[in-house]
């Protein structure tokens, strides 16, 4: 997987990429959102409820971009406006290789320094073809809405505030994932019969139900994944658009899997 040579993180890409950093993880977090909003997480502190806590977080949102004016625009303006992080989430839950898809994908490789290994096509470096038409796809979703990249920044460290109350006192999480093509996906190295070291994308959904893992492939892992590097799940929002999945988005990197048994 590239690596990029900076990001926004507190920890550098080839660190939060590697295996060891999944099996021995530490806090990340994006450059500046967290002082730059500092009166919304203080206010969320002192909300005891989650419910309540994700409405003020989507009123912030909607002040801090204007997205509650839509109506109010011209017509380019007020589909840029309307056009927010939800449409991008929605995006990916029907198509992860969308142009909504490349968006969330390039928030990773900007932030975390990981680049994609695949949209629609593997991407074996940044100066195949491929990734030029990821790149393409970036654009054209990009130009869809405002300041999108900073709406995703504020997203990744709600979630993130609100993981340390969801699983107090853990650093990971375990997790399944479903593929119908394992072959697609690197191998670092085979640790075992049913384990192995492998490189997923630079963001893939996961679930934490294992039942629910196997309707999106015939090979279905088993992952203990950092919570620093869930960059969204089902129930963060209210009226989530990934209600009852229980879905995952995760931060690729080199990640070690144990295959799970079907026992129907």
């Amino acid at each position: 997987m590239a690596r990029g040579s900076f990001n926004y993180c507190n920890q550098p890409p080839w660190v939060i990429a590697s295996r060891h950093f999944n099996e021995n993880p530490q806090e990340l977090s994006i450059q500046g959102v967290r002082e730059a909003n500092r009166f919304l997480f203080e206010k969320l502190s002192t909300i005891p409820s989650q419910e309540e806590r994700a409405l003020v977080f989507n009123d912030f949102m909607s002040v801090k971009f204007q997205l509650h004016h839509w109506q109010d625009q011209t017509d380019m303006a007020k589909k840029s406006i309307r056009n927010s992080y939800l449409r991008f989430l929605r995006g990916w839950m029907m198509d992860s290789n969308s142009v909504e898809g490349a968006v969330l994908k390039r928030w990773v490789e900007s932030r975390m320094g990981i680049a994609p290994t695949y949209h629609r096509a593997r991407i074996d470096g940044i100066h195949s073809e491929a990734y030029f038409d990821f790149s393409v796809d970036v654009m054209k979703g990009s130009a869809r809405t405002n300041a999108i990249q900073s709406q995703l920044d504020l997203l990744y460290e709600y979630c993130q505030f609100e993981l340390s109350r969801k699983y107090a006192g853990q650093m990971t999480v375990l997790l399944y994932r479903g593929t119908y093509d394992a072959s697609e996906h690197d191998l670092i190295e085979q640790t075992g019969r049913r384990q192995q070291i492998v490189r997923l994308n630079n963001l893939v959904s996961c679930t934490s139900e294992e039942e629910r893992a196997w309707e999106f492939g015939s090979t279905v892992w088993e992952v203990r994944v950092p919570l620093c590097k869930i960059f969204f799940y089902n129930d963060l929002l209210p009226g989530s658009i990934m209600k009852g999945e229980g879905e995952y988005l995760v931060i690729g990197g080199d990640y070690t899997v144990r295959q799970v048994l079907c026992t129907v």
